[in-house]
């Protein structure tokens, strides 16, 4: 589409016409030569907005007023929604919500990663839209003693009466670390608190500012049990996690598998009831602890638990070294040279985990260009009300 070439500054308002979702959650418009983007739009919505930022063609404008609302546009259920920097979806109805996140798949996978024939992207949406979230990190400002999340784009805490996304066990907690926390006791001016709940709904805490003990807790995930804590990750919406283990591993078996990134051993588990032997590559040590009895309540003795960091255990692995390999990266993905050396490991099955689409996209292009071919694609709403999505892509060695 051509525009008309003109400038834009700071302060401005311009109308425009939100066309759709594009990574990190913004909405996408055009207007005077310029690709706008705006938080919290809908895909249709006529808006007027105020320009906050400008960055050669690219400007970044805040709503507002809406104009013409979008019809998939819907009044956000939260009070601090548009404040608080959880949430960025809950103007959209959960339908619009699933479609901008398949949007927002293939902009990365066509525009970042230039990858072509990867089929039909496959959406398994949440059982729960509200009330799913068992793991979560708070702020808490000490000097106004508050405690929630971070404002939209910026560090300052909003207090969090209650928060619509949690399990009700972590809301509560949230309450009760409000009314508990011995502000003045604590010299730092912005503690951070890990918190996490299992499945009888007793609550892990962890600060290392706060004087308070982090219990172990448990869940029953496709009949393995995870013993995990507030201090090692967990995947924090377990009412689809079995869903994402079946879609990560289901069909595969053989001789070897390898996972990389392992943790407590979500993965490592139910790759050891399918392979003869399971190497599991970890630099968490206390995950590693948990993972390791993990496999002894599972009875499963076929598992080498590795306590090192994934790019120096693939870039010492001989090659050739296993037939299936899961990788489940933070968000940062793995660096050119890990993903290469993944590949060297020759597995004729990789399952990659990514809860990042654009560092999905970087990452893929690598293993396509070493002679890999995507098998599918599927998307799992992990994060309903936000834009984040977590994908998982299963290839094979052509």
């Amino acid at each position: 589409m051509k525009h008309e070439k003109g400038s834009l500054n700071v302060g401005d308002s311009i109308e425009v016409e939100i066309t759709k979702i594009v990574p990190r959650g913004l909405g996408l418009a055009f207007a005077q030569g310029c690709t706008i983007f705006v938080p919290l739009a809908a895909p249709g919505d006529r808006l007027t907005a105020r320009v906050v930022e400008t960055k050669a063609n690219s400007v970044f404008a805040e709503i507002e007023n809406i104009e013409i609302p979008s019809p998939v546009r819907i009044p956000p259920p939260c009070p601090y929604f548009g404040s608080c920097g959880g949430c960025d979806f809950q103007q959209m109805h959960y339908s619009a919500q699933l479609n901008a996140k398949v949007g927002i798949i293939r902009d990365c996978l066509d525009r970042i990663g230039k990858i072509e024939n990867y089929g039909e992207i496959r959406v398994v949406p949440s059982p729960l839209e509200f009330g799913y979230r068992t793991r979560a990190q708070w702020h808490a400002d000490i000097k106004q003693k508050t405690i929630g999340y971070f404002r939209r784009a910026s560090h300052e805490v909003i207090d969090i009466e209650h928060c619509l996304i949690l399990v009700p066990e972590l809301d509560t907690k949230l309450q009760e670390l409000r009314s508990n926390i011995e502000w003045d006791s604590i010299s730092n001016n912005r503690i951070a608190v890990e918190a996490a709940t299992g499945d009888d709904g007793s609550v892990s805490v962890y600060s290392a500012e706060l004087i308070e003990s982090t219990d172990q807790i448990s869940a029953k995930i496709a009949g393995e049990k995870y013993e995990y804590s507030a201090r090692s990750f967990f995947q924090g919406n377990r009412s689809i996690v079995e869903s994402l283990v079946d879609c990560a591993i289901g069909g595969a078996s053989g001789e070897k598998a390898v996972d990389l990134y392992s943790g407590v051993g979500l993965f490592t588990l139910p790759l050891a009831r399918k392979f003869t032997r399971v190497t599991a590559v970890e630099d968490n040590f206390d995950a590693v602890d948990l993972a390791e009895i993990n496999a002894e309540h599972g009875d499963l003795a076929n598992i080498s638990f590795v306590r090192d960091r994934v790019d120096r255990y693939v870039r010492e692995a001989r090659s050739d070294s296993a037939d299936f390999v899961l990788l489940d990266p933070p968000r940062a993905g793995g660096s050119k040279d890990t993903i290469r050396n993944i590949a060297r490991l020759g597995p004729s099955q990789i399952s990659y985990v990514s809860c990042e689409p654009s560092i999905l996209a970087r990452d893929l292009r690598v293993l396509i260009d070493l002679g890999y071919t995507i098998e599918s694609v599927t998307a799992l709403d992990l994060f309903p009300q936000t834009h984040h999505v977590e994908t998982v892509v299963r290839l094979s060695r052509t």
